[in-house]
This record gives C-alpha cells, structure tokens and sequence, in this order.
C-alpha cells in the first residue's frame, strides 16, 4: 500500500515539476533552467544524503554494469523533453504521453529482461490495458 502512496506521489510532483520547470524556462532558456533543476537536486540530495545516510559516496562507482550510472545524463534530457512537451502540449497532453510512454517502454524492459531486470512473461492482461491506454490518448486528443 505505501508503494502505491509513493507512486502517486511521484507522480503529482513529476506534474507539479513540469510546470514549475516551463514557466522557469520562459525567464531564461531551456538549458539554463535544466542546469538549475539539476543543481537544485543535486544540493537537496546532498543535503538529505548527510541527514539520513552517510554510506561511501564513492561505493556508486562500484555498480557494474557501468552503464548504469548515465541515469543522471538522461535525468538532464528527460528535465529537457518534459519542459518541451509541457511547453508545446500544455500540461495534462504532455503528461498523458509521458506516462504511457514510460508504461510501455517499462513493460518492454520487463519482457526482454534488458538491464538486470527480471524477465517476466507475456501477459494478455497487460498488452490490453495498454492498448486501452493509447485509446484513452486517442479519446484525450479527439477535438
């Protein structure tokens, strides 16, 4: 049950963000206002990391494949793509997309087991509600 609380959560303040990050960008540039995203995170991270944690910063250089350790350069490019979306789609469009996007690329990764994720059966369940997720953007879109 708090696993679903967090991910609502996540998802209201990805919505909240959204928007703060555009309206930021229309004061100064798109690549201004990512940098400050990032470095915002960054000193919050620091800072909550020195309160709660205090484990060896450099064990994360430790994590194999190293691959994994772009998740903070697509970080900058997924602050781009929804400041972008945001800005050209407005709000709930944007975020519509984003989270189908994210749910079918996710249930791919899952299939295929890519990137030491375990590999989970097809399910018929599952290619349905998608498919009902891309006709809930159909039916958004529709004017």
């Amino acid at each position: 049950m708090i696993g679903i609380l967090i991910a609502l959560i996540s998802g209201a303040l990805m919505s909240v963000q959204g928007v703060f990050n555009t309206q930021v960008t229309k004061a100064s540039s798109i690549w201004a206002a990512s940098a400050f995203v990032q470095l915002t995170a960054l000193f919050v991270c620091l800072g909550a990391w020195l309160c709660a944690d205090r484990s060896s910063f450099m064990n994360v250089l430790q994590v194999q494949p190293k691959y994994m350790l772009l998740g903070g350069a697509i970080g900058a490019f997924i602050t781009y793509t929804v400041i972008k979306s945001m800005d050209q789609l407005g709000p709930a469009r944007a975020v519509l997309l984003i989270v189908t996007s994210q749910l079918l690329v996710a249930y791919i990764i899952e299939l295929l087991g890519w990137f030491g994720v375990e590999k989970q059966p097809f399910e018929w369940r599952k290619a349905v509600g998608m498919a009902v997720a891309l006709a809930g953007i159909i039916i958004f879109k529709w004017k």
